[in-house]
C-alpha cells in the first residue's frame, strides 16, 4: 500500500504528469506537483485535495533545493519534466543543445538529488524517471532530445547501482508516443515542414508503434503505481518500454 505517502511529480500541470499526479493521488498519496508555469498547476490541484501545486523549474538547483525542503521529505519522486525541439542535427545551435540537456537530463537529475540521502538514510524510497523511447534507441531531427533520454537511462542506473541495497529503487519508464502537448507540438512541425495533412502527420507517428496507435497519460500513469507499489521492490535500474512494441 502506497496510501499515506508523499511524491513529487515535475511537470505535474500537463500530459502524462498531471495523469500520474492524478493516479498517485486516487491511490491515497499526498502529491506535490511542481513546474514553471502556475496556472496549469492549481488547475490540477483543483482536481484532488491530496495535490498541491509548487512552481519550480527543475533547472535551477536552488528552487529543487527548496522544494524538497517545504513539501518534503518525499517517498516517491517522479521526474517527469521535459521538452523537446525539432531540428537537421546540423541545424542544431548550441543554445538548442544546452536547453534540450538542462531540462531533460539535468532537470532529472536535481529533480531526484536532494530526496536520495533522505532515502537511503530510511532505508526505503522510489525514484521514477520518465524517460521515452528515445532513451533506447535514436529518432531522426531530434538528436539533442534522444542524447538527454540516452543520459536519463544512464543516470537511472547509475543510481540504481548506487541504491541497490539500501531498499531504494529506481527506474525509468520509457513511453513511445504519447497523446500530450509534446506530440501535438511534433505533428504542427511536421505539417508546417512536409505541407502534409493533419491526419497523415499522425499517421506516421503512429506508425512508430507496432499496435498502429499512441501511448495514453493513463498507461504511463499506471506503469509509475506499479513502481511505487511493495510488489515492484525487486524491480530497479530498469527501462521499462510502454510502446506497443516498439523497443524492448
Amino acid at each position: 500500500m502506497i496510501a499515506g505517502q508523499s511524491a513529487l511529480v515535475t511537470g505535474g500541470g500537463t500530459g502524462a504528469g498531471r495523469a500520474i499526479a492524478l493516479a498517485l493521488a486516487g491511490a491515497g498519496v499526498r502529491v506535490t506537483i511542481c513546474g514553471r508555469r502556475l496556472a496549469p498547476l492549481e488547475a490540477v490541484a483543483a482536481e484532488s485535495d491530496r495535490i498541491v501545486a509548487a512552481q519550480a523549474d527543475v533547472t535551477d538547483e536552488a528552487a529543487m533545493c527548496a522544494l524538497h525542503e517545504t513539501h518534503g521529505p518525499f517517498d516517491i519522486v517522479v521526474a517527469n519534466a521535459g521538452a523537446a525541439e525539432s531540428a537537421p542535427a546540423h541545424k542544431v545551435t548550441q543554445a538548442a543543445w544546452q536547453a534540450a540537456l538542462a531540462v531533460n537530463l539535468t532537470g532529472a537529475f536535481l529533480t531526484v538529488q536532494p530526496a536520495i540521502g533522505q532515502m537511503v538514510k530510511r532505508r526505503a524510497g522510489r525514484i521514477i524517471f520518465i524517460a521515452s523511447t528515445a532513451g533506447l534507441k535514436g529518432y531522426a531531427y531530434v538528436a539533442p532530445y534522444v542524447a538527454a533520454k540516452h543520459g536519463v537511462v544512464g543516470l537511472m542506473r547509475a543510481l540504481a547501482a548506487e541504491t541497490a541495497k539500501s531498499g531504494v529503487t529506481v527506474n525509468a519508464v520509457c513511453p513511445g508516443f504519447t497523446e500530450t502537448d509534446l506530440l501535438e507540438e511534433s505533428i504542427e512541425r511536421i505539417m508546417a515542414t512536409t505541407g502534409r495533412s493533419r491526419e497523415d502527420a499522425r499517421a506516421s507517428l503512429a506508425a512508430t508503434n507496432p499496435q498502429g496507435r499512441f501511448i495514453t497519460p493513463d498507461e504511463i500513469a499506471a506503469t509509475v503505481l506499479w513502481l511505487a507499489s511493495e510488489g515492484a521492490a525487486s524491480i530497479t535500474g530498469q527501462a521499462i518500454s510502454v510502446s506497443g512494441g516498439e523497443t524492448w
